[in-house]
């Protein structure tokens, strides 16, 4: 298991410009239409009861520590907070604990909801 001083010191300013550390929400909607990929909301039961995705795995990043194993390693994971600040953390919390594909959902609300939409979400479906 990786310490946290081992996740910092592989995040250099590369790491960062690269973009490994996010995925787009198209690229993340077509994966998940494919089975390969799910979204771990990490908001509050507050936020999630105004705007539920779904399909999501809900695990409210301050429930992530008792919860991580319920996290699917054969998939890819797409964090999700409205900042991104919940989302990066987890990230790193996974990666310490062993996951290797978990990434940033970039865009917030609006990002994942656009692609959501029943037509664009619809066709995805049928072309998958």
């Amino acid at each position: 298991m990786k310490s946290f001083e081992d996740v910092l010191r592989e995040r250099s300013f590369a790491f960062w410009a690269r973009g490994a550390h996010a995925i787009m929400p198209d690229a993340f909607v077509d994966r998940l239409v494919r089975g390969e990929a799910v979204l771990l909301d990490l908001r509050s039961e507050e936020e999630v009861a105004h705007l539920a995705f779904p399909g999501a795995l809900h695990i409210p990043l301050e429930q992530l520590p008792d919860r991580w194993q319920e996290v699917p390693r054969d998939k890819l994971v797409a964090a999700f907070c409205p900042g991104g600040s919940r989302s990066i953390l987890a990230q790193a919390y996974l990666e310490m604990k062993g996951y290797t594909n978990v990434r940033v959902l970039r865009g917030g609300y609006a990002g994942i909801t656009s692609e959501l939409v029943p037509p664009k979400l619809g066709r995805r479906l049928r072309e998958a």
